[in-house]
């Protein structure tokens, strides 16, 4: 699939640099140093213009302070991480909730629904309430449309995110354990009907056993094109 001028990057794991047709810099699920599959070129990442969290897991967020100080980039997530992250010292977050949306300049930011948890490794070790999960719609300027899905099973409910913002590509997790495995992945790609998708958060912890390969055979006979990204490969 062509996105007339924007640039997907993976950056292992869940974290992903969008580059946009305007020219900003979109990062998703930021866990940068300390990330084993995070390329060391993009550890110390300087630019980024929206910073988006999809829920409070360390592998998710564990980078947000520091790139949003490097950065000034807002950094958009539910109420209670934003919350958080400014107890932490960081001075510019959006707190939303699902069903809003936050725009940057001709970019819409749209928080769906996630089925997971969402609790936030506090500095004294304890878990702290992290709000609820979820997952993003990105609907750039050229109008192409991505679905950070974020830590999540499948849904029925994706169907309305399928109706509502009809997403040209799916950032989907398939590892399963902690997410949706293949299997549970091609039922979702059904349900959202994705021109591509882009398989993430597999392969970085052993028990992350799922693989781009059993997806695309699980979806053997659709109309969906499986990009299956190596850590600081892009899709144009």
């Amino acid at each position: 699939m062509k996105l007339e001028g924007a640039t997907i990057t993976w950056l292992g794991h869940a974290t992903f640099l969008v580059e946009t047709p305007g020219g900003k810099h979109i990062v998703m699920d930021p866990w940068l140093s300390g990330n084993p599959k995070c390329p060391e070129e993009y550890q110390a990442l300087n630019k980024a213009d929206a910073i988006l969290i999809s829920h409070g897991h360390f592998d998710h967020m564990g980078s947000a302070a520091d790139l949003a100080q490097r950065t000034g980039a807002p950094v958009i997530s539910n109420f209670e991480i934003g919350s958080y992250l400014a107890s932490q010292g960081v001075e510019n977050t959006i707190g939303m909730n699902k069903g809003g949306t936050v725009t940057l300049g001709d970019i819409k930011i749209t928080m769906v629904h996630a089925d997971h948890s969402s609790g936030i490794s506090g500095p004294d070790g304890q878990t702290l309430y992290g709000g609820e999960a979820s997952g993003f719609v990105v609907t750039l300027e050229n109008g192409v449309t991505l679905y950070h899905a974020g830590d999540t099973n499948v849904f029925s409910d994706m169907a309305i995110i399928r109706d509502l913002y009809a997403p040209d590509i799916a950032l989907l997790p398939i590892g399963g354990h902690f997410t949706m495995s293949p299997k549970e992945a091609a039922y979702a790609v059904k349900l959202l009907k994705p021109k591509a998708v882009i398989p993430m958060h597999y392969g970085t912890f052993d028990a992350l056993t799922g693989t781009p390969e059993a997806l695309q055979d699980l979806l053997a006979g659709e109309s969906v094109e499986v990009i299956a990204l190596q850590p600081g490969g892009q899709c144009r």
